[in-house]
């Protein structure tokens, strides 16, 4: 366990520095070199052109380090969805196993129950901390124990239930991601704003360059937090859907193939 929550970290850490080193390197090289040529540009027929309209660049729109730092934090984010996604894969690829191989008419027994057990416990070390083979185990060894079935059915929801909430928790940083981004739009258009304030006098004069491009950093930083804000969000809850259904379909593959086929004999 310990060993996996520190093979995670370390993944995480690697996508964060892997996706700063990238989405920088195309910052320093492609959008802040384009957005400078294009804005000067405009900014030179605004000055001889007062009916000239400045259209829209994506590198202008994308330029500043607030967007910079949103798309990096975009791109972690969906590293680590990735990866719960390949384990939630993983897990579900065990539903299509006979993890309790029974013959048509028979029924397991309390002192059975430990023969039934041995093809999960055969299973490496990976598989067998998924939720499936949790279930399945604990369920079997509550039977042999308690003679049960009442208390199996009720161990195998604790278990899927306990399983649940480990991988909400374990989405806990991909939401303060999630919210942060817009945050850090909010906090670019406070600057923009702070700026264009700054240079009210020179637009009293005439001279309205310098404003628009601060209020163009307002509005573009929260443009652009707001569009990947809503694209993470999207895939998170896609995320979220797919665990929910291995949850349930591993509470319904322990009712078809396990509980329903436990039989406690009766007492001579």
């Amino acid at each position: 366990m310990c060993l996996g929550l520190l093979s995670e970290a370390l993944w995480q850490l690697v996508a964060l520095i892997i996706a700063l080193i990238l989405v920088h390197s195309v910052y320093v090289t492609v959008i802040r070199p384009n957005a400078e040529v294009i804005q000067a540009q405009q900014s030179y027929l605004q000055e001889t052109n007062p009916d000239f309209v400045p259209e829209r660049s994506v590198f202008i729109i994308l330029k500043d380090f607030e967007q910079e730092t949103c798309i990096i934090l975009f791109l972690w984010a969906m590293s680590i969805i990735g990866m719960k996604t390949q384990q939630t894969i993983q897990q579900r690829r065990l539903l299509d196993q006979n993890l309790v191989p029974l013959s048509d008419g028979m029924s397991i027994l309390p002192e059975d129950a430990r023969n039934y057990a041995r093809p999960v416990q055969a299973l490496d070390e990976k598989q067998k901390g998924f939720l499936l083979p949790k279930a399945i185990l604990a369920g079997l060894q509550r039977f042999q124990s308690t003679r049960s079935i009442q208390d199996v059915s009720t161990i195998v929801k604790d278990t899927c239930e306990s399983e649940a909430d480990r991988m909400e928790t374990e989405l806990s940083l991909v939401r303060y991601i999630a919210w942060a981004i817009p945050s850090i739009g909010f906090l670019g258009t406070v600057r923009g704003i702070g700026t264009a304030l700054g240079q009210a006098y020179q637009a009293v004069s005439g001279d309205i360059v310098g404003v628009t491009v601060s209020l163009g950093v307002a509005f573009n930083s929260t443009f652009v937090a707001l569009v990947v804000s809503i694209l993470l969000m999207f895939v998170l809850h896609q995320l979220q859907l797919l665990q929910d259904r291995l949850v349930l379909d591993c509470q319904h593959y322990c009712d078809e193939k396990l509980i329903r086929n436990l039989q406690v004999p009766d007492k001579a």
